[in-house]
């Protein structure tokens, strides 16, 4: 009886085992699943996945697209990109928000199927020079600095560099037209931070802290109506994209949610700030 619940025993440990590389795998592939492409407004639109935002800007003159994601997430962008009635191969300009697989990992593969120009914020260069899926080399056409505005067909996205979560980190703005409207969109990059980020002390990055603090009162002052950012959940796409369904006002103008999410990320970062610095 011992021997059968012991046997009993290392068959389900067997089991659990070899269940586990199948749920880290499923996990990752949960990434990329499918989110419905969607009209935010304007010529903004969401042609993203269920947890990483990606954004199509549409103009006369070809199209710009903001995160290209992991690689693998490429092609979930591109049905997505044409669901909404547009070419791939119209994307002319590649932007970025920051220096992360899960949202930069792709660019090489975008310019690859579209011939797009890729540029990024300078201080996130050397992060994106390692950044190199299958070793291809990550392609960098232009490199921006903070400020510095990019347009194409009529329309002018402007890159703040709001560092911190990474050096580079960049935060996006423009103006969408609507029913006679002008509306101020911003794509917040992050001010989050991940688990095991070194706020003091930090001697591959020792301006982080300071970095951070000086993106919060740079966003603080940015005007904003249309509040977007690098993960659908910064923005409650979920919740908004089921609101825009049912018609009415557009959820996606949210400039409170916005003042929210920066109250909640500055906190969270003054607590862990002093947490760490305590301990020195």
């Amino acid at each position: 009886m011992r021997l059968h619940k012991s046997v009993l025993c290392l068959f389900v440990l067997f089991t659990a085992l070899q269940a586990q590389p199948k749920q880290a795998k499923q996990a990752k592939t949960d990434f990329n699943a499918p989110f419905p492409a969607h009209k935010i407004i304007g010529n903004v639109y969401f042609v993203g996945s269920e947890q990483l935002a990606t954004f199509l800007i549409t103009t006369p003159q070809g199209h710009i697209l903001i995160n290209s994601d992991f690689e693998a997430t490429v092609p979930v962008i591109r049905a997505s990109v044409e669901k909404l009635g547009f070419k791939f191969t119209d994307i002319k300009i590649l932007l970025g928000s920051h220096a992360h697989g899960d949202h930069m990992e792709g660019d090489a593969l975008v310019k690859e199927l579209s011939g797009a120009r890729v540029m990024a914020m300078e201080q996130d260069v050397p992060l994106l020079r390692k950044m190199m899926p299958g070793n291809k080399p990550h392609p960098i056409d232009k490199v921006l600095k903070d400020g510095e505005q990019v347009t194409l067909g009529g329309t002018t996205l402007t890159a703040h560099l709001t560092a911190g979560h990474t050096p580079g980190c960049t935060t996006w703005t423009t103006k969408a037209e609507e029913n006679g409207k002008s509306y101020n969109v911003l794509i917040v990059c992050s001010v989050g931070f991940n688990p095991g980020y070194v706020l003091v002390n930090n001697k591959d990055y020792p301006s982080i802290a300071d970095d951070y603090v000086r993106s919060f009162k740079t966003l603080r002052a940015l005007p904003v109506d249309v509040f977007l950012g690098a993960h659908g959940s910064f923005y409650n796409l979920q919740t908004k994209y089921e609101s825009l369904q049912k018609g009415g006002a557009n959820p996606f103008i949210d400039p409170a949610g916005f003042k929210t999410y920066l109250d909640e990320k500055e906190k969270a970062f003054t607590t862990e700030l002093a947490a760490q610095k305590a301990k020195q």
